[in-house]
């Protein structure tokens, strides 16, 4: 994986794909450890969770698994977004961004978070407010490198002038590319893109990926997250799973070359559903 460098904020190498500890199950630590341990076996070094997943739950895992973190192996958190129940509700005053960074330190047991995230603008409070909270913790040392999930290229720019923005995490694949003039953004702005749902849900058996996948003897994830990983330098697609077979399946993705007509074929070959 030594060719699929990105570097984070300048000074933050990470293989460009990484592991996305969502959904890790809570309710079986040791198969969580064992999810989180065999990433980092197979050369994945950025981590992706937050603090809403399982109320904080799966920090606490993923630092069970990895305390202390080996070298190189960045783990990546996420505030401003709570999950009462089955809602997702975006949550992102100052004071209650920066509760949860402290509440994030001392679950992942760090004394620095590598990359936090806002994981959800608040349309109730100034994106100024949100950003300066960030910076805020920065300017404390208690985060190094600040990104957002789910932007505008117009929230990149203003969120820009408070703090460098390193990552941007939105949903995006082989589906669902709403998101490409973000991506592209990101590309001109050496911002890393976090592709969330790397793998489309609808890869069906008649599809472009399973016919690409047959014909290189690859299975249509590795084909999804191959195209990813070719389509733009600055792309780290997070794929979740819970299990070490789909995780050791994803990590072969980086192996899988990829022909330039099947690539330009998956490009054009987006499906006119786009998902809401």
């Amino acid at each position: 994986m030594h060719h699929q460098l990105l570097v984070l904020g300048g000074d933050l190498p990470v293989h460009r794909l990484g592991f996305g500890a969502m959904r890790m199950p809570e309710n079986d630590p040791a198969a969580a450890h064992a999810l989180a341990r065999r990433a980092v076996e197979l050369g994945v070094t950025f981590i992706d969770t937050a603090d809403s997943y399982d109320l904080g739950r799966n920090e606490e895992l993923l630092a069970e698994a990895l305390h202390p973190c080996p070298d190189g192996v960045v783990v990546a958190t996420k505030a401003g977004q709570c999950h009462p129940g089955d809602e997702w509700i975006p949550l992102g005053r100052p004071e209650y961004l920066r509760q949860q960074a402290e509440l994030s330190l001392r679950r992942l047991r760090v004394e620095r978070i590598d990359l936090f995230q806002l994981h959800r603008v608040d349309p109730a409070v100034p994106l100024a407010d949100q950003i300066g909270a960030l910076r805020q913790l920065q300017d404390e040392g208690k985060v190094r490198h600040v990104g957002l999930s789910e932007v505008s290229v117009e929230q990149i720019v203003e969120a820009g002038r408070i703090t460098p923005i390193v990552s941007v995490q939105n949903r995006y694949n082989l589906d669902d590319r709403r998101s490409e003039n973000v991506l592209e953004h990101c590309e001109r702005h050496d911002i890393a893109f976090l592709p969330w749902l790397p793998i489309a849900p609808s890869v069906r058996p008649d599809s472009p990926v399973t016919e690409v996948a047959r014909r290189l003897g690859v299975t249509p994830a590795q084909v999804a997250l191959a195209w990813l990983l070719r389509r733009s330098r600055v792309m780290l697609p997070i794929p979740g799973t819970s299990s070490l077979r789909h995780l050791e399946e994803n990590a072969g993705a980086v192996n899988v070359d990829l022909p330039d007509e099947d690539f330009d074929r998956l490009g054009q070959a987006r499906s006119d559903v786009v998902p809401a």
